[in-house]
């Protein structure tokens, strides 16, 4: 590596650290808002509500698109890299409408996850919160942790923990809180609201 794209990977790493913190955007479906950094080229976190979530919808027409977003992942980015488009806004909590599914295929709505993770304990809490959602309306709010981890021609930010927060709107009582490591360890930990907050580095807005 030349001297010049050593300074200007060093620039990109310096950028993505200061800028971590930051939303610059923020996006309103018709299905979540999205808490979005252009220099992550990632969402902070993204917030819903579910109330019966689940249905028949098919996921196999849909995939992932930018909707003209600046500074937003491609699908470049992914190729090769061996990373899942993980959602944060889960594709199945909507399947009883198609177009809020199909609406969930965004890059404001995913980042990568390992597909020990997303394949695995996160699509599993997806499951047991879907089945909460049957008796009690819910807000839900995940996001993820950035370090300096990067990749793709665009050089998306790759998260080292995603996490997701579960409240009763029903009760206004914490159900579920809990961060996972973005590995192959399909591990978990639930930790108090308070504790999350501490370790996000950023001012949740929900």
């Amino acid at each position: 590596m030349n001297i010049k794209k050593l300074i200007s990977l060093i620039l990109i790493v310096s950028t993505l650290c200061v800028n971590a913190q930051k939303v610059d955007t923020v996006i309103v479906t018709n299905t979540y808002t999205s808490y979005y950094n252009y220099s992550l080229h990632e969402p902070l976190y993204v917030v819903y509500k579910l109330y019966k979530g689940g249905g028949d919808c098919s996921r196999k027409p849909f995939h992932f698109k930018t909707n003209g977003l600046r500074h937003s992942a491609n699908p470049t980015d992914y190729r090769g890299s061996g990373f899942d488009e993980g959602h944060l806004a889960d594709a199945k909590d909507f399947a009883f409408d198609c177009a809020k599914e199909e609406e969930t295929f965004r890059f404001f709505n995913c980042v990568p996850q390992t597909p020990k993770l997303n394949r695995g304990i996160w699509k599993h809490f997806e499951t047991v919160i879907r089945k909460e959602s049957q008796s009690d309306s819910l807000l839900i709010v995940c996001g993820s942790i950035f370090g300096n981890k990067t990749m793709g021609p665009d050089i998306i930010a790759i998260p080292d923990w995603c996490w997701k927060l579960v409240i009763s709107l029903t009760s206004k009582q914490v159900l579920n809180c809990f961060i996972c490591p973005n590995d192959d360890s399909d591990s978990f930990e639930q930790l108090e609201l308070v504790e999350l907050k501490k370790k996000l580095g950023y001012t949740l807005i929900y």
